[in-house]
């Protein structure tokens, strides 16, 4: 028997925006599993984000993708309803009406960080009595910034404590109607237990973003070619392509340190690390955030950044065209990198450094693919330094790529994680069945 699901995911191709990364992976892999998906989006013109034709052509022709256009970007200045979850809220709701009222649905799944979406979750289940399941992929109520008030929020901290404060009220409201939920970290369904204890008996799925051979395939046979730098010009090009935030930084100076201290001359002179689109701000807007740390180093020589972010085609470009990729993580445990798929099937030098208690740094210990040195709490920026000159430069791991084990890879590639969540939905349908019974 064939279910169906109605997939909300406001960031959808060709918007280029990490959170729609779930959806598109596993989208063509649903139907194989038991599973016809229909998608609820937002038009690429309401979405602030860069796009990127080239995902849209790897999308399944035989899943309905219904968008609509929310309010214009001007409102996007207003702290908390300028968010596109309120600017689309509405558009979506009467939409999503119309879909449930004239197709038979067995499940809603919000895959999205557009987090004030999720107040249709309960309005729909009322209405039709259709029960929803919701996707955290960032923490909705995160008290990170609060346990490190030297930290500036993202777009500043008065409109950080609107919005922090409208999220605090709504994800309980939701939370006491959800059937169940995923999640990229096995951090986040400890938080929110710690949060809500009424919550601990709800179905939860711990499963990180997905990787995708087949977009490396689609990329290989591709005319274009990576156009940030050319790796015939004698130097030995690393890369690193994500935000940067200020949580990483214990991990950039450990390894600028390192590099400084322990690289020898000669290859140092030869390094260059591009660390491209380290930012969410608008082209134009964005301050560096690499760049200052490698002046504290004497390393301006050696790094390169551009803080806009890229399409996801010239991502896997420059993937490919690295000599060696950088991985680096945050001091806070439940942060999870999506990049790390991708990373692992580019078949690099890849060096992770990433939180002790990272899912992260237990994924490679399971699949390998990487040197993977874990931040041991509270940071000791010298130690930290230390292991990556021993086992990254000293031992010359910048130039050899670790094997990496597909069979344990396999769960979280894109086809694996898709037969597992379609997997967990069944069981949160028969949980519901038995539960009402």
């Amino acid at each position: 028997m064939t279910r169906r699901i109605l997939i909300i995911s406001p960031h959808f191709p060709p918007a280029n925006a990490a959170d729609m990364q779930r959806v598109r992976m596993v989208l063509p892999f649903l139907s194989n599993n038991g599973w016809a998906a229909t998608v609820m989006a937002v038009s690429p013109a309401s979405v602030a984000v860069p796009k990127d034709e080239w995902l849209v052509d790897g999308l399944p022709t035989d899943v309905a993708v219904h968008r609509v256009t929310g309010m214009g970007l001007k409102w996007s200045r207003v702290p908390g309803l300028g968010t596109l979850g309120f600017r689309a809220l509405r558009a979506l709701a009467k939409l999503g009406d119309q879909l449930l009222a004239s197709q038979p649905f067995d499940l809603v799944y919000f895959s999205t960080t557009v987090f004030e979406v999720h107040l249709l979750g309960p309005r729909w289940l009322k209405k039709f009595g259709v029960p929803f399941v919701l996707d955290y992929q960032d923490p909705w109520v995160n008290d990170y910034y609060r346990q490190h008030p030297n930290v500036l929020p993202p777009g500043g901290r008065f409109k950080y404590a609107v919005v922090s404060a409208m999220h605090r009220w709504m994800e309980p409201r939701v939370l006491r109607h959800c059937l169940g939920f995923t999640s990229v970290s096995p951090a986040y369904p400890q938080q929110l237990d710690a949060r809500y204890p009424w919550l601990r008996s709800l179905p939860r799925l711990a499963q990180p973003f997905p990787g995708a051979q087949r977009d490396f395939d689609r990329v290989k046979k591709l005319s274009s070619s990576n156009q940030f730098f050319k790796t015939d010009d004698g130097n030995i090009h690393w890369v690193y392509i994500g935000v940067v935030i200020d949580g990483m930084y214990p991990a950039l100076r450990s390894l600028f340190s390192a590099i400084q201290t322990s690289m020898p001359s000669a290859e140092k002179a030869r390094l260059r690390m591009h660390f491209i689109g380290t930012s969410y701000a608008p082209s134009g807007q964005a301050a560096l955030k690499v760049m200052p740390l490698a002046a504290e180093f004497g390393l301006s020589a050696q790094v390169q950044e551009q803080t806009e972010r890229i399409p996801y085609v010239d991502t896997l470009h420059c993937l490919l065209s690295a000599h060696a990729l950088l991985a680096v993580g945050s001091d806070d445990p439940g942060y999870t990198a999506s990049k790390i798929y991708p990373y692992l099937l580019a078949r690099k030098p890849l060096l992770a450094v990433y939180h002790e208690l990272s899912s992260v740094t237990s994924l490679i210990a399971e699949v390998g693919g990487a040197v993977c040195i874990p931040i041991v709490m509270p940071v000791n920026q010298d130690a930290l330094a230390a292991a990556i000159s021993l086992r990254w430069l000293s031992a010359n791991q910048y130039m050899a790529t670790l094997p990496l084990d597909e069979t344990a890879l396999e769960p979280y590639t894109d086809h694996g994680s898709a037969k597992t969540l379609c997997q967990f939905f069944d069981e949160c349908l028969l949980r519901s069945t038995d539960t009402n019974h």
